[in-house]
């Protein structure tokens, strides 16, 4: 309790104006994320008998600024996490779906939460992980172009001028790293998935900026497995145009063509990352490679790192990824746990909606997206050091555990008697379920 107190103060200068201090809300706005089920302005208020008009302008009008919060969330996380190993930003996107078309950046677009096209908003979400610890440290909204080529559109939903520009998720990404680069957040990769991982010119400005990346392909990724040279092909006739489309001199193949030549004694047996049913483990296979950027026409190096694994249901699943390091430099068991790390932005993202509400937002102004996103990852980051603090006593503190004591703490709307039945209970109807999934088979 006393810490979840230290933590919110910590943040009090930021949430003021010229003429009005705003921390007060600030206070009961992150205890409506801790408490309520739904975590929406209109739910926050009543659960904390808060008048609504009030908490309404304190999320979309007030202008304590949004960002501020977020660039001290990542310093914070910065400094709190642990470094027993390599610490990776971890980027990825997420959306939500949403109605109607007032709220900012939405539209009808791919949207991973359901796995199709949708009317929904997506942003780009940036996370600092270290082993088993990770926190969210940045988040950009993507808007559409549709979006920034509406003035008017633009206007309604308080955009800032600034930010009518429109960037593609990639350029997104880019903004993010350089960004916490700026602000001298400390990390030592990156890594993202296929959508970020196939797109050469990233993976250039991360290396350009000094940074390792590691950074997931898809299947289909062509390769060289010597390094070609571009050159004009030889005019075969006098009639026609002289040839100006280059060629290789070598042919190229996929990664997953590539896969089918690999042999037993090509593969060697590395330990992915921690689970809660033990260490998940992997073959790993490390070639050097070539691909070709034909957009500026160059061949850049790349270190190919192929990883299987087995599923729960003994399916065999693969995962190719491109990275600048090297083996030299570099062990096995470095390279696959930066390959692993990609996991704990899916973490965050999860606990962060699910547990802190992150997609149940309601306002539909710019100013309201930033203001409700910062405040969340300022709640998120008090869980991460909660989680360090218990760490020898409870290893296995979750973000739901201290969101559920801290509403038990805060409120006590039950006897410790009814919370831990609460426990029970839910304990219970789990094993049902688990039971029943073994019965079905």
């Amino acid at each position: 309790m006393e810490r979840f107190s230290v933590h919110l103060t910590d943040y009090q200068s930021i949430f003021r104006s010229k003429t009005k201090i705003y921390f007060d809300k600030a206070e009961l706005y992150t205890q409506g994320i801790i408490k309520s089920n739904m975590r929406n302005i209109e739910r926050i208020s009543e659960e904390l008998g808060a008048n609504y008009h009030q908490m309404q302008h304190f999320i979309t009008e007030s202008n304590w600024n949004g960002r501020e919060v977020i660039d001290k969330v990542a310093k914070d996380v910065s400094t709190s996490l642990p470094k027993f190993k390599l610490t990776g930003m971890v980027i990825d996107e997420s959306g939500w779906v949403k109605k109607g078309d007032k709220s900012v950046g939405v539209g009808h677009q791919y949207c991973g939460n359901v796995g199709k096209t949708a009317n929904s908003q997506v942003a780009v979400f940036a996370c600092l992980s270290n082993g088993d610890f990770a926190s969210m440290i940045d988040a950009r909204l993507y808007l559409p172009k549709d979006w920034c080529d509406d003035p008017a559109r633009c206007d309604e939903a308080g955009i800032p001028e600034n930010e009518r520009l429109f960037k593609t998720k990639l350029e997104l990404a880019g903004e993010i790293i350089r960004h916490q680069i700026a602000q001298g957040i400390s990390f030592d990769f990156v890594t993202a998935d296929g959508y970020y991982g196939n797109d050469a010119s990233l993976a250039r400005s991360i290396n350009i900026m000094g940074l390792l990346y590691m950074l997931d392909i898809h299947a289909d990724q062509t390769i060289y497995l010597e390094c070609p040279e571009l050159i004009l092909p030889e005019r075969k006739s006098s009639k026609g145009p002289e040839p100006k489309k280059l060629i290789a001199t070598t042919d190229n193949t996929t990664v997953s063509k590539y896969l089918k030549t690999l042999g037993n004694n090509d593969w060697e047996t590395l330990t992915v990352r921690n689970t809660t049913k033990g260490k998940l483990k992997g073959e790993y296979h490390f070639a050097r490679v070539y691909i070709w950027d034909k957009k500026i026409n160059e061949i850049e190096p790349r270190l190919l790192v192929i990883r299987k694994t087995k599923s729960k249901e003994n399916a065999i699943e693969i995962k190719y990824s491109f990275t600048n390091a090297n083996l030299e430099q570099y062990t096995p068991e470095v390279l696959a746990y930066m390959q692993a790390e990609r996991f704990f932005v899916e973490h965050c993202i999860k606990e962060s909606k699910q547990i802190l509400g992150l997609d149940q937002f309601q306002t539909r102004m710019w100013n309201a997206w930033v203001h409700q996103v910062a405040l969340n990852f300022m709640v998120s980051s008090f869980m991460l050091k909660e989680k360090l603090f218990c760490f020898d006593d409870l290893p296995l503190l979750s973000a739901r555990d201290i969101k559920e004591y801290l509403t038990f703490k805060l409120y006590k709307n039950m006897t410790e008697e009814q919370m831990i039945d609460r426990i029970y209970n839910r304990h219970l109807i789990r094993q049902i379920d688990i039971n029943n999934s073994y019965l079905r088979v």
